[in-house]
């Protein structure tokens, strides 16, 4: 995990050993009420993860190796839950056309992302715009954040949150 940032290098949002900040009312695509909250997962580990845009290359990658991974997750008894500022229509094409077995939270206003402090400014060919810096929230079941990882790179990710000594259940 050498080229992901730690939230301490990143600035706002939470860090480490914080409480995570919790959510409701936030419409998700999979689960089985159209809201879900982080206290629904109370007492089990969550991998909340952020991403930019549903069905680009890097996204596509980053939530096909979840689902890729989900035997060895749900083994170790961890939730994964998708996070963008895409609407439920996009999210539920996404799911449906990878087969992605986890839900997708629809944050179209942007708070779950500014509480998360994963909006940020990003340069794409020199121009400047506000986007969603992929990041990674592992939440232990007591409800603090275990790791806080931002910038992460699609590829290998999953790897290495398996490898991570806070998930694989080796200290």
């Amino acid at each position: 995990m050498a080229k992901e940032k730690s939230a301490e290098s990143a600035g706002a949002g939470p860090s480490e050993g914080d409480a995570a900040p919790d959510f409701r009312e936030v419409m998700a695509s999979g689960a089985t009420t159209p809201t879900v909250s982080l206290s629904d997962f109370a007492g089990k580990t969550v991998v909340l993860y952020f991403y930019p845009k549903d069905d680009t290359p890097g996204c596509t990658t980053e939530a096909c190796d979840f689902r890729d991974n989900m035997g060895l997750l749900a083994k170790r008894g961890i939730v994964v839950l998708g996070v963008s500022k895409d609407a439920p229509s996009s999210h539920d094409k996404f799911r449906s056309k990878y087969q992605l077995p986890f839900p997708l939270i629809s944050d179209s206003d942007g708070a779950l992302c500014s509480a998360y402090g994963v909006f940020k400014e990003k340069s794409m060919y020199g121009v400047k715009r506000m986007g969603i810096e992929r990041s990674t929230f592992v939440i232990g079941p007591d409800g603090k954040i275990l790791r806080a990882l931002r910038g992460v790179k699609a590829t290998g990710h999953v790897a290495a949150l398996l490898a991570d000594p806070a998930l694989s259940g080796k200290k």
